[in-house]
């Protein structure tokens, strides 16, 4: 089935206003850092591999041995990646996520053994979903699977194209359904899901401007992102924000500069405006050049920052 653009909607340049303006002040609050969290960062090299470690946020960050999962893509082949989900087994893990390549969107899944080679009992699967996928900036997969659910209760994909337009697909009977796009984001810079249930999700996102913003999404009909201002200066110079659960409603967010190769740590409060309280905990140890990064998620993901 091929997943096909959709047309802007109307009232779109009410949040293109919003997002792609710079706003006055805002507040400069500092969290308070309590019990370290993590993110279990993922990414794709040049060579198609994937790699895994786990970047954790004490009082400055600490980065966890690095695992190599040769083999998964040929050299240069992905263009862009979700989430992927991961699942431990009694010797390595179950990966799955979504990913561009060679102008189609695909289904990935893989198993490892515990050193990270890919396992022979859980193959490489590389499932076709839709082609017409040239032209995105990033896509995006909300799974919502309370615990305890075996199936999810909810799969949503976004993506965004280089003309700015912000899409959402929503996955019914096995299939990918569109239901919406909104135009004139051009000024966004990066995405990161930081809050689901069954009624919404809810993005971080930075732009051009330095501005921060969450953009909350209802599941509903018709496609009404709103923006809310979080910050509005000095977030410019990040190129990648991802984002990972930090204690009941906060979250812990990387940021990745690829100008210089560098990655910096964050904790946030609960997201509410301009009072969303920021700790920065600093640059994080190693460098950051590989050309895709994302986040391995757990098959039960509570976010709720």
């Amino acid at each position: 089935m091929k997943l096909r653009r959709t047309i802007s909607l109307a009232g779109a340049a009410g949040l293109a206003l919003t997002l792609g303006s710079t706003l006055a002040p805002a507040n400069a609050a500092v969290a308070d850092a309590n019990a370290p969290c993590s993110l279990h960062l993922g990414s794709v090299t040049a060579a198609g591999a994937h790699t895994s470690r786990v970047i954790t946020a004490g009082a400055s960050p600490t980065v966890g041995a690095v695992r190599t999962t040769a083999g998964v893509y040929q050299p240069g082949q992905v263009k862009h990646t979700t989430t992927f989900s991961f699942v431990p087994k009694p010797v390595g893990d179950l990966r799955a996520g979504m990913t561009v390549f060679g102008g189609a969107l695909y289904n990935t899944g893989y198993g490892t053994r515990a050193n990270g080679d890919l396992d022979p009992n859980h193959p490489l699967v590389q499932r076709r979903v839709g082609g017409g996928w040239s032209d995105w900036r990033w896509i995006e997969q909300s799974v919502h699977k309370p615990a305890g659910s075996t199936q999810p209760l909810r799969s949503t994909l976004y993506a965004q194209n280089t003309g700015g337009t912000f899409h959402r697909w929503t996955k019914e009977n096995g299939a990918w359904r569109s239901t919406g796009g909104i135009g004139g984001l051009t000024t966004m810079k990066s995405f990161t899901l930081i809050s689901r249930s069954l009624t919404h999700d809810t993005f971080l996102a930075n732009n051009r401007n330095g501005g921060l913003y969450t953009v909350r999404i209802p599941t509903s009909q018709p496609f009404s992102p709103q923006g809310t201002p979080v910050r509005t200066a000095t977030w410019q110079g990040l190129d990648q924000l991802i984002a990972a659960p930090c204690g009941a409603a906060g979250t812990v967010l990387l940021g990745i500069d690829r100008d210089t190769k560098s990655a910096y740590l964050y904790t946030l409060g609960h997201a509410s405006g301009t009072s969303t309280v920021i700790k920065g905990l600093g640059k994080v140890p190693g460098t950051f050049a590989d050309p895709h990064y994302f986040r391995f998620a757990p098959d039960h993901d509570t976010l709720n920052g």
